[in-house]
């Protein structure tokens, strides 16, 4: 894996987690409900989803590259091709995010459990992961350092993106709410996923 793989992958993965979704959901709704103090467990809990979804999936194109080159080719077209649906449909999702506010209070561990529950059992996530990762994914280096180097990116990156998100959420409640800032986050990973797709047929065509 070169550094400019690296650095895009995480240039990609740090704009497509500012996207919201379930994840994003249930932590906005937790902060507009409790304050800060729900960040720290939530932030934990998506990082760990994160982790156990990220894992299965790089398990998955693991063992598919190791049966046939000719279908992980096959996959990464077909990853391709889902990015750019994906960023259309963001494009088109507009500026709403409807997060309504969790008022109880819950325990840190329960708070924990649920997001990871939301994150690590949501199929969307393994499905994304599997058209997502393929594109950085080099056939002939190690596969278990690109693993290791691609989830510890991903996972830090989440962390972060989830604490951000209710700290934001616990002190500037609007903020999180103005649709004109959720439209631009949009159409930027939009933008980024339809890239990401282009980019990959382009890149393989030209080989």
């Amino acid at each position: 894996m070169t550094f400019e793989t690296w650095l895009a992958f995480t240039a990609a993965s740090a704009v497509l987690l500012v996207i919201p979704g379930p994840t994003i959901l249930l932590v906005v709704s937790y902060a507009l409900g409790q304050g800060l103090r729900t960040a720290a467990p939530m932030a934990v809990g998506v990082a760990l989803g994160d982790l156990t979804s990220m894992t299965l999936s790089m398990l998955g194109l693991g063992a598919l590259l190791a049966a046939s080159a000719t279908v992980f080719t096959v996959v990464k077209w077909a990853g391709a091709a889902y990015l750019v649906w994906l960023g259309v449909k963001l494009w088109r999702a507009g500026g709403h995010l409807e997060a309504a506010p969790r008022t109880g209070a819950a325990p840190a561990l329960r708070m924990v459990a649920h997001a990871w529950l939301v994150t690590a059992l949501n199929p969307k996530s393994i499905t994304f992961f599997v058209a997502f990762l393929p594109q950085f994914l080099d056939p002939a280096a190690n596969f278990a350092t690109q693993m290791l180097v691609f989830e510890a990116t991903f996972v830090l990156l989440a962390f972060a993106n989830a604490l951000g998100y209710a700290a934001v959420a616990g002190r500037a409640r609007n903020l999180v709410r103005r649709e004109g800032v959720l439209r631009t986050l949009n159409r930027a990973g939009g933008t980024l996923l339809i890239g990401a797709g282009i980019a990959a047929v382009t890149v393989r065509t030209g080989h």
